[in-house]
C-alpha cells in the first residue's frame, strides 16, 4: 500500500468553506478512482491561516497513475482551488505503508 500526502494553505476564514470543496472535488476524484482504499482530509488553524493535508491510501502506483497522471509527483488541483489557496505547491509526498491497522 502508499500514502499519498498534500499539503495547502488557506486563509483560516476559508476553513469550513475549502473542507467543502475538497470533499466535492479531491476527495470525491480520489474514491471514484479504482485502488484508493481510503481519503481523509486533515486540517489546523494556525496563526491566521488554516493548513489541510489530504492523506489518501492507495492499492499500487498503477491506481496513483490512474488519478494523478504519468507524474504521480506532481500534485492534481481542481479549477477553484487557486481562488482558496495561499500557493500550490507542485508536488506531493508519497510513502510505502509497510503496517496499516484499521478498526
Amino acid at each position: 500500500m502508499i500514502a499519498r500526502i498534500w499539503r495547502g494553505r488557506t486563509a483560516a476564514e476559508h476553513l469550513d468553506t475549502y473542507a467543502e470543496y475538497m470533499q466535492k472535488t479531491g476527495i470525491e476524484g480520489l474514491r471514484a478512482t479504482p485502488g484508493n482504499r481510503a481519503a481523509l482530509i486533515l486540517r489546523r488553524e494556525v496563526d491566521g491561516e488554516a493548513e489541510f493535508l489530504v492523506f489518501s491510501l492507495w492499492e499500487s502506483w498503477e491506481a496513483i497513475r490512474a488519478f494523478a497522471g504519468e507524474r504521480p509527483e506532481v500534485a492534481v488541483y481542481y479549477p477553484e482551488d487557486e481562488r482558496f489557496l495561499l500557493e500550490m505547491e507542485r508536488e506531493v509526498r508519497h510513502f510505502e505503508v509497510p503496517v496499516a491497522e484499521f478498526a
